[in-house]
């Protein structure tokens, strides 16, 4: 694989931080007062949306229990407050991210979780989450433009506050292909690879390795799949190799 990678966008959530374990443990906590489970295949469905749609949509499929979209969120909310300051980076990270920055290469976080979220997820991280420079697009920055994930906008959104010529839409020029093609995209989630192929960009997939054993099958293919961040070669990709490649 020759490529030549000019810019590099990271989802976050389960990504560079292991905050998906605090949405199981909140989410699982919650419904186990009905008896029921969030599993797997559950939770492949929801990684990567918004806030409201991942709550939405979680309900719709346990119809029978006694809570409110609304009544979920703010319950939700409180517990993952809760939780938010034991987060911690994932294995790869932080080398991967020094790295990066020490070549120069533009780097920017695109994520599905609210500004507020962020600051919270991000207390006890701040140092690491310095090394972006402000580079944080939120679901606020791109609220009333976007469903969430599927939908590529806010990884071209991303590039675009980079100072990357994508374009916003799906359907671009050839100038615009270019510069998408330049991009590339760390996802751990089943809708974020579909966002970061539908955005023209190149994608490396670090699914937990439960994820693998639930998703299903899409036209849209990550370029390469990882068990882990410390796994990455930064040389295969046209970027600076690591001093022990």
């Amino acid at each position: 694989m020759e490529r030549k990678i000019d810019y590099v966008v990271f989802d976050m959530d389960g990504l560079l931080i292991d905050t998906e374990r605090v949405y199981t443990e909140v989410t699982n906590d919650i419904l186990g007062r009905y008896g029921k489970t969030m599993t797997w295949d559950i939770k492949a469905q929801l990684m990567g949306k918004l806030r409201v749609e991942s709550a939405t949509h979680l309900l719709s499929l346990f119809p029978g229990i006694d809570i409110t979209i609304d009544q979920y969120l703010v319950e939700s909310q409180e517990k993952q407050d809760a939780k938010w300051p034991t987060v911690q980076l994932l294995p790869g990270v932080q080398r991967l991210t020094q790295h990066l920055v020490k070549h120069n290469v533009p780097i920017v976080v695109a994520t599905a979780s609210s500004r507020r979220n962020f600051e919270r997820k991000s207390e006890n991280l701040k140092e690491f989450f310095d090394y972006f420079q402000g580079n944080i697009v939120c679901a606020d920055d791109v609220a009333g433009r976007t469903t969430g994930k599927p939908d590529p906008y806010i990884f071209l959104h991303a590039a675009g506050v980079l100072g990357k010529a994508v374009g916003t839409t799906e359907q671009c020029t050839e100038a615009e292909a270019v510069e998408r093609s330049r991009g590339l995209v760390f996802e751990d989630a089943v809708y974020g690879v579909q966002a970061g192929k539908r955005a023209g960009m190149s994608v490396v997939w670090v699914p937990d390795e439960r994820l693998l054993d639930v998703a299903s099958a899409s036209p849209y293919v990550s370029d390469e799949t990882l068990t882990s961040i410390e796994h990455f070669k930064p040389g295969k990709w046209g970027l600076p190799s690591y001093d022990a490649e």
